[in-house]
């Protein structure tokens, strides 16, 4: 394997996109609220987000393979780690430098935007920084992960349309707490695998506290959650109409929620639920961002 591909593996290059469409939403709502749009900040935005975003997978697997997480568990496409370092295609310390690296990368880029927008930026930069360093030991043993990653897809589009903007309202803050959502429900349904092995070596993810049977029930929380907010805002004027393609999404949902009741004992049955969820995830998320162009497009009309 190429020493390019090993590289992109450990990253998890895929799963970048769901903070590259939290990005997006920011920028959308920005556009569709403000009329504005500074290409040179969103351009250093998907920089700064995507390298902290590297940084936790890289940390993750560097923590997750010195624990013996990894070595303990039947990997899969979307959990159990990247596998890069039980395989011997990396050492452990060049995984780790990397991952101080892309927190270094997206913390700079941080720096600037304080130095562009001040002290709102400081406190989001902040949290990013603690919480991704500690993301794979002490959040996720103290059962927050879910929580962390919840608050991260809510902050990347607060934090987008701010830098945008230099003020915050009402329509990101609950834009970005969907984009969480979906990003924690996604997290939640791929630790289900992942179940003994995390248990065993100290982790407490939402599913270990639960208890599978319970959580497997507990995931329709995720997806009324998300179409709740959405719908509501809708009806009191604070999304656009063309917010509610979103629900197009709900049969994945519906399909793959009841998928999950009948398989979360099974790791092979577990494998296209997963991808189902990841789907709905980014559809979801996709499908959210467009509504803002689509209103925006539709009023150029007008």
């Amino acid at each position: 394997m190429s020493t390019l591909k090993v590289w992109l593996r450990v990253v998890r290059i895929k799963f970048l996109l769901a903070s590259i469409i939290s990005v997006c939403l920011g920028l959308a709502i920005n556009g569709w609220q403000n009329k504005t749009f500074d290409i040179g900040f969103a351009i250093l935005t998907f920089v700064g987000v995507a390298a902290l975003h590297a940084s936790v997978d890289l940390l993750n697997d560097y923590w997750d393979y010195k624990r013996q997480i990894d070595t303990d568990t039947k990997r899969t496409k979307f959990s159990g780690g990247t596998g890069v370092l039980p395989e011997g295609l990396l050492k452990p310390s060049q995984v780790y430098r990397a991952g101080i690296a892309m927190l270094i990368i997206g913390s700079s880029v941080g720096a600037f935007f304080i130095f562009e927008r001040g002290i709102t930026i400081a406190v989001i930069l902040g949290f990013a920084i603690v919480s991704i360093y500690f993301y794979s030991t002490r959040i996720v043993d103290s059962g927050l992960g879910e929580i962390f990653v919840a608050i991260k897809g809510s902050m990347i589009v607060l934090g987008t349309y701010f830098v945008q903007s230099s003020h915050i309202t009402i329509e990101p803050i609950l834009a970005g707490i969907v984009s969480g959502i979906l990003s924690s429900m996604v997290l939640f349904v791929n630790s289900f695998p992942d179940f003994d092995a995390d248990k065993k070596h100290g982790r407490k993810t939402l599913v270990i506290v639960l208890g599978k049977d319970k959580a497997s029930s507990a995931v329709w929380i995720f997806p009324a959650t998300i179409y709740g907010i959405i719908i509501t805002s809708v009806i009191i004027g604070i999304f656009p109409i063309s917010s509610l393609i979103t629900l197009a999404t709900m049969p994945l949902a519906i399909k793959f929620g009841i998928s999950l009741k009948r398989h979360y004992q099974d790791i092979e049955g577990l494998v296209p639920v997963m991808y189902g969820f990841v789907s709905f995830g980014r559809i979801t998320g996709a499908l959210f961002v467009i509504s803002f162009v689509l209103d925006i497009f539709l009023k150029n009309l007008q």
